[in-house]
């Protein structure tokens, strides 16, 4: 994977107008500016504005305090408050996070607010989603062209659809809360220009793992990481949203995909709200290109502790594991969870290690229980799990992903190796502070819980 540079043409007489890339002019539109170049800092009118159930309470203490307690939010209709971190747990402290977000939820006429009362079955809360960065998603939230903050680092998956999407802090989102504005700076880009044609057993979360292991979990601090190339466009939305997930683990601002007819064929019955994608110029200037041949690529895994400490999973063949997750953000959306099936399905195997399953959201759920897996005479992935002894899909949240209070379901509580499709592997990160996390695709990690080793998806699969 080599960086090149991208040499610049004299440009023409004419108008000076400098060619700008999709981040660029996504930041000149929600400034109302018509030029402007990285490193200027700028004013930005906000979309979307998403907040949950951990970092919700902190912002909204800082919106009440600055502009006082009767204020009221800039807009009720471009807030969105999603319960999903610590859900499905007696902590105290938790549950009352989930409280006063409803409170203000309730005080402020949100009309997002993807509320959950009874604990005991997600099922009785028709409103409730999940994983706040699917269902941000699968309920119309994301277009292409808009800036859309959120007060969580992996808002940046929204980038799959052509639009601006970052992580803010509680201080930031309390202010945008009251003016709908936040200050920004105009982020270099990197463009990553992947081609080939994807084997059949790799998957997104293994091109961006290439990718991390290659420019470090600093290579891209505060750059916006722009994915083109036919093997880009040959990606599914889920896939796409897979890629730009983890841009964060490699210290990106913003990942970002260009919009094309998939993009909007999924935001067919989505959305209703008009909106205009925004192409990156063919002069425009990025800080590094970096191309990738796919069709070279193997199915990866980053090791303990961090997502840049990359190895092909056949390196890793060796290492014995105590459990399999397949959930959150990143590897818990309907497509991780059909990818997994298809590994258990040609093995025709039980599987040797405990392994749970999350589904990210209440949709993903119950198209694990009614989709027909591809090839399978019509089962479902439920049906595959079950036969091959995986535990039974769990009620939709983050999970153990970021460990979470003790008794949240598959949290890792003692000094165990687990391989799992989340998104980072650093000391505690799952709960045990002593805990092995292996980062992997749904493949792997499904191929990896019939042995009971780190294992190779191509084993089962050719």
């Amino acid at each position: 994977m080599t960086p090149q540079k991208s040499e610049r043409k004299p440009s023409a007489t004419g108008s000076v107008k400098t060619a700008m890339t999709m981040t660029e002019k996504i930041f000149s539109r929600a400034s109302e500016k018509s030029q402007l170049s990285p490193g200027e800092n700028v004013w930005v009118n906000v979309d979307v504005l998403m907040t949950h159930d951990v970092c919700g309470p902190g912002s909204i203490g800082i919106f009440k305090k600055e502009f006082g307690n009767d204020a009221k939010v800039w807009d009720r209709e471009k807030v969105v408050i999603i319960p999903d971190h610590y859900i499905f747990t007696s902590d105290e402290r938790a549950n009352r996070n989930v409280d006063i977000i409803r409170e203000f939820s309730h005080e402020q006429g949100i009309k997002y607010f993807y509320d959950i009362k009874d604990l005991s079955n997600f099922k009785a809360n028709p409103d409730y989603k999940g994983v706040c960065h699917v269902a941000l998603a699968q309920e119309g939230h994301c277009r292409p062209g808009e800036v859309l903050l959120g007060t969580d680092s992996h808002t940046c998956t929204a980038g799959a659809f052509g639009q601006f999407a970052t992580g803010i802090g509680n201080t930031d989102a309390g202010f945008v809360l009251g003016t709908g504005k936040a200050l920004l700076k105009v982020p270099p880009t990197l463009r990553f220009v992947l081609d080939g044609e994807m084997p059949d057993y790799l998957l997104a979360k293994d091109l961006i793992l290439q990718i991390i292991g290659e420019i470090s979990v600093s290579g891209a601090t505060y750059k916006a990481m722009e994915f083109v190339g036919t093997t880009v466009e040959s990606l599914t939305m889920e896939e796409r949203m897979t890629l730009c997930n983890m841009v964060v683990e490699a210290g990106g601002k913003n990942g970002i995909v260009p919009a094309d007819a998939t993009t909007f064929k999924y935001l067919e019955d989505k959305t209703s709200v008009p909106y205009e994608p925004v192409y990156s110029d063919d002069q425009a200037r990025f800080l590094a290109e970096y191309r990738i041949d796919v069709s070279k690529l193997e199915p990866l895994v980053a090791k303990p502790h961090s997502p840049d400490n990359r190895a092909t999973a056949r390196e890793c063949k060796d290492v014995k594991i105590d459990r399999v997750y397949i959930g959150s953000c990143t590897g818990g959306k309907t497509e991780d969870f059909l990818a997994a099936a298809k590994v258990l399905l040609a093995s025709g195997e039980k599987v040797k290690v405990p392994t749970f399953l999350v589904p990210a959201t209440q949709k993903v759920w119950m198209d694990i229980y009614t989709l027909p897996v591809p090839g399978a005479g019509g089962k479902t992935c439920s049906q595959i799990f079950e036969a091959a002894g995986c535990d039974t899909p769990a009620s939709p949240s983050c999970g153990a992903c970021l460990g979470g209070p003790k008794d949240t379901y598959a949290r890792i509580n003692e000094p165990q190796v687990c391989v799992s499709t989340t998104n980072r592997n650093f000391p505690g990160r799952m709960g045990h502070k002593d805990g092995q996390i292996y980062l992997a695709s749904p493949y792997t990690a499904a191929a990896s819980a019939l042995t009971g080793f780190v294992t190779d998806p191509r084993d089962f699969l050719h």
